[in-house]
């Protein structure tokens, strides 16, 4: 497959995955909008923040490793398949092993909620264990989709997973309120369990048929999707096995840094477990253009670096012209998550007050809820960047690197924690946007010293798409001001028609700052316009 080939799959991939994330969004959105009406926040709290880690940490420790190592370029042309299938069978394991760890560390080391607030804590804890290993039974599927770029599999499993799980939890919130945290925990055995059946019943229908041997699939039968001993060789392939376990000490670090806040909040109660709850609303409320649309970008482009660049090698040594596509990529894509991620932040000061009211009433508004988005707003253009210069440079480095980043990881991680544990003391749930923001800088730097090396002896400058245009920024702050003077005149405590006007008047700077954008980053938009939106780019080809 050529490298115009794969760029093609992975913007497809890409904008199908900023879909889904959209919509998976909206129904959380919604979804916790509606409980908020029928819960307390101190149910909330140990659902999102305590269940939610547990099953996060399991299914993270357990796959991410294997999904990156096996995504790698290489892994299904110089490796057999088949060893990279019994390789991905050892997550299974793994995640029991996990599983039975994090439960009693869940169980007995952690202080339990009080049963006559929050029943059925032990069982539920279990129930979410078990959706995680339920969950990585899908696991050497998903990776064969994912590297085949079966987009449209992805999508309509997780939707229908997703679709399952919103539908089961607004019916028994409404007539089974009782049941606590029963209800989160077989809502969420429901999605896992529908995600597990969708993937195998595509391969089930998919393996042996026409389609899969016109694309000349390297699996024909079922038999070979399960764990088996290939003749003449060994029964995984060793330099993907040692390259795996660089990529598990990395994940357990990385793990630390995404969900630093979390572990500090479970482990060294520094917040009640209603104020856990509100935190946890905020956090979603102001990742959730991060999360449907940044790391879909990360995770479909890091595909597409993987397979177009040869890990371990300068960009000298490699095909000039999958370096000169790569170089293209990665400075659009830069380009495009700063734009966004700037008018996030312009915007997001002026306008969480708002939002927040509308969302949970004066439970969110009030308080320290207006002053933790306004952080998120700033921490949203962090995590932009990072997303994409970590997605290269973990698709570039060597072996030897990443063994290398591993120990700058661990003084991440340690600090991290460090400044989350101070700066929660002294500044309460923004402390922990503080430290979040400040080890996002440090990952930042890092990735661009990398990217600097990695083309210095080269003509490609891909980091000048962190530059905007002088205008862009002018109409940033013009913009930024018009709206913070809005915000104090017209909102929030003096009824909807001054919220219009506030909104109205958002609207108008936001067309604006657009029109700036389509008039001064015309490559971006070019760029937008064939790779990431697919009706264009069928259009375009």
């Amino acid at each position: 497959m050529s490298s115009q080939d794969v760029l093609k799959d992975a913007s497809t991939l890409a904008s199908y995955n900023v879909l889904l994330q959209v919509m998976f969004r909206v129904l959380t959105f919604l979804l916790n909008a509606f409980t908020l009406r029928f819960v307390s926040k101190e149910l909330i709290g140990v659902v999102n923040v305590r269940l939610t880690l547990l099953y996060s940490t399991l299914v993270f420790l357990s796959r991410e490793a294997f999904r990156r190592a096996c995504l790698s370029r290489g892994s299904g042309a110089n490796h057999s398949w088949r060893q990279v299938i019994n390789l991905l069978w050892l997550t299974l394991p793994l995640g029991v092993l996990w599983a039975a760890l994090l439960t009693c560390v869940w169980l007995w080391l952690l202080e339990a909620p009080d049963p006559q607030t929050i029943p059925f804590y032990g069982p539920a804890v279990v129930l979410f264990a078990f959706a995680g290993v339920q969950e990585l039974l899908a696991e050497p599927l998903w990776v064969l989709a994912q590297a085949h770029m079966f987009v449209r599999l992805k999508v309509a499993a997780e939707s229908l997973a997703m679709i399952a799980k919103c539908s089961l939890t607004v019916v028994l919130v409404v007539t089974s309120r009782e049941w606590g945290l029963y209800i989160f925990s077989a809502a969420h055995l429901v999605y896992t369990g529908v995600l597990v059946l969708c993937y195998a019943v595509y391969f089930l229908r998919f393996l042996g048929s026409k389609e899969a041997t016109k694309k000349g699939f390297p699996l024909q039968s079922v038999g070979d999707l399960l764990p088996h001993k290939t003749d003449g060789k060994p029964l995984v392939d060793w330099t993907l096995a040692r390259l795996t376990w660089s990529f598990f000490k990395q994940s357990f670090l990385k793990q630390i840094l995404t969900e630093g806040e979390r572990y500090v909040m479970t482990f060294l109660n520094v917040l009640s477990f209603g104020d856990q709850g509100v935190y946890d609303i905020v956090n979603n409320l102001g990742s959730m253009v991060a999360r449907f649309i940044f790391l879909p970008i990360e995770e479909s482009f890091y595909i597409f670096f993987g397979k177009v660049l040869e890990r371990g090698r300068d960009a000298k040594s490699q095909k000039q012209e999958d370096v000169t596509i790569a170089t293209e990529v990665l400075e659009c894509l830069l380009k495009l998550v700063l734009v966004i991620g700037l008018i996030i932040t312009v915007f997001g000061y002026a306008y969480s007050h708002l939002a927040l009211d509308i969302y949970g009433g004066s439970l969110l508004s009030s308080g320290a809820g207006p002053s933790l988005l306004r952080c998120y707003s700033c921490y949203v253009l962090l995590l932009a960047v990072n997303g994409v210069t970590e997605c290269f440079v973990f698709a570039a480095m060597s072996q030897e690197e990443v063994d290398k980043y591993n120990l700058v990881m661990l003084a991440l991680s340690v600090s991290f924690l460090l400044l989350s544990y101070m700066l929660t003391w002294w500044a309460g749930g923004i402390g922990f946007i503080l430290a979040n923001c400040l080890n996002m800088g440090l990952r930042i730097s890092h990735s661009l010293l990398y990217i600097h090396r990695y083309f210095q002896s080269t003509p490609w400058k891909p980091l000048r798409g962190l530059l905007p245009s002088p205008f862009l920024l002018l109409a940033l702050a013009v913009s930024g001001v018009i709206t913070a003077v809005s915000e104090g005149f017209f909102c929030c405590d003096d009824g909807w028609l001054l919220r219009l006007v506030h909104i109205c008047v958002g609207a108008v700077c936001l067309l604006c700052v657009l029109v700036t954008v389509l008039l001064t980053e015309t490559r971006l938009i070019q760029f937008v316009r064939t790779r990431l939106l697919p009706q264009y780019r069928k259009k375009h080809t």
